[in-house]
């Protein structure tokens, strides 16, 4: 006798039961969000969701309001989301609120209130250092900041006291670009007797270089003193003393807490013009005994040791921790990097080096004594000096906590800038630009 069927309304509840317990397993295998951080800046604004398993999302832009929204799919909800878009800073230049919502099980949506238009780049990063897969969103202003203007209008403001609305040139950009590509003073424009005259020297640019930033803290001593940290305050303290002389000004490649790329930093540096770049640092070792200062420029041939090759590979890999969009690095720069002929930036790099080692020789030691060299990506801008110079080591607990002291950060700023000086003394600006 053939066993009878289960019935229909039977069958009906096995099936709910198994699809309760696919559910189940599928919010199971849920991704969940670990961190979420934002990074302001005047630049571009970043938030990054780090998750323990890669996202899926789809993104959009609209207008009026301004606003950017993303659709991630196989995320748990977390009441911590709302939790942390709470906390997020309020005076971030480029966003204006952030918020979370579930339109359906699995998914979450991401909004992110926009003060402004802008350009936005959504890309993801595999597991790096001590990151898991990072879902980053990068928001740049259409109208895009340029440090060429911004650097006009901020020498503008400094001269502006000393000019007569006749002396004033109609076209300040122009007029400072004609100035540096001739590579001499102009004459003075006509004065009254009474007029000062008007200054057509033009300024020495230092480019500052603070290393990492952002999603990328640098190197960790053993109190936890994160590089990103102290280098940007040297970075700063040194600016204050360019900015001092009436001759020189000061380009920074990042003011704050955010991630600039390695050839961006390059790019800042050609696109003003400048005379000089100092990428400042904190080194660290695997153990905690080296100690000292060290200046490093670029190399052609290989490095001049293996600590030295170490340290660039080091260095080099900030684009891959900090997170770069790949698919719009500029080729121009990506060129100006392979094309290494290079020789005269090189000579005059090792001179300023030299300048800056031995004022740094006076407020502490020196790691080596003479000036190494390396293939340091965010110096090679083939047409200025460029330098890279470790501070101290951060792995060393002595030299950390020194690092810490302003007073300490406030020699570190002095010496560089008598190395500076001492430069500029031995090789006029325009030498490099001779025949």
């Amino acid at each position: 006798m053939k066993p009878s069927s289960p019935p229909r309304r039977q069958l009906l509840a096995r099936a709910a039961g198994l699809a309760l317990l696919l559910g189940a397993a599928d919010l199971a295998r849920a991704a969940r969000v670990l961190a979420l951080r934002l990074w302001p800046a005047r630049e571009y604004s970043r938030v990054t969701l780090e998750s323990d398993e890669p996202l899926r999302q789809r993104h959009s832009l609209s207008v009026d309001p301004h606003r950017l929204t993303l659709d991630i799919e196989g995320l748990a909800w977390q009441q911590a989301l709302r939790d942390w878009a709470g906390q997020m800073p309020q005076d971030d230049p480029n966003i204006a609120r952030i918020d979370f919502a579930q339109p359906q099980a699995g998914a979450v949506q991401l909004v992110i209130g926009l003060r402004h238009a802008v350009r936005a780049q959504v890309f993801q990063i595999r597991p790096v250092a001590h990151y898991q897969h990072r879902l980053v969103v990068d928001l740049y202003p259409q109208q895009a900041i340029d440090p060429l203007e911004a650097l006009i209008a901020d020498l503008q403001r400094r001269d502006r006291a000393a000019l007569s609305p006749q002396q004033a040139p109609a076209d300040p950009l122009g007029d400072f670009l004609a100035r540096r590509q001739e590579g001499k003073p102009q004459e003075p424009a006509q004065a009254g007797p009474t007029d000062k005259p008007r200054s057509s020297e033009r300024p020495f640019i230092v480019v500052l270089d603070a290393g990492h930033g952002g999603e990328d803290p640098g190197a960790i001593g053993p109190g936890g003193t994160r590089e990103k940290d102290v280098v940007l305050q040297v970075a700063l303290l040194l600016r204050e003393r360019i900015n001092a002389r009436a001759d020189m000004r000061a380009v920074m490649t990042r003011e704050g807490d955010y991630f600039v790329p390695l050839h961006a930093r390059v790019q800042k540096a050609r696109r003003v013009q400048a005379d000089l770049f100092i990428s400042i640092h904190a080194d660290a070792f695997y153990t905690p005994r080296p100690q000292g200062a060290s200046v490093f420029a670029l190399s052609e041939r290989g490095a001049s040791s293996g600590a030295a090759r170490w340290l660039a590979d080091k260095e080099n890999a900030a684009d891959g921790i900090g997170g770069v969009y790949a698919k719009v690095q500029d080729p121009t720069v990506r060129q100006a990097l392979l094309d290494m002929s290079t020789t005269a930036q090189i000579q005059d790099s090792l001179r300023v080096g030299n300048a800056l080692l031995g004022e740094l020789a006076q407020v502490g030691r020196l790691h080596k004594p003479q000036v190494e060299q390396a293939g340091f990506a965010v110096l090679r801008a083939p047409d200025i000096p460029s330098v890279l110079v470790e501070t101290a080591f951060i792995s060393n607990p002595e030299e950390e906590i020194r690092l810490r002291e302003v007073g300490q950060q406030n020699l570190l700023a002095d010496a560089l800038m008598r190395g500076i000086d001492r430069h500029r003394a031995r090789n006029p600006p325009l030498a490099r630009n001779r025949p």
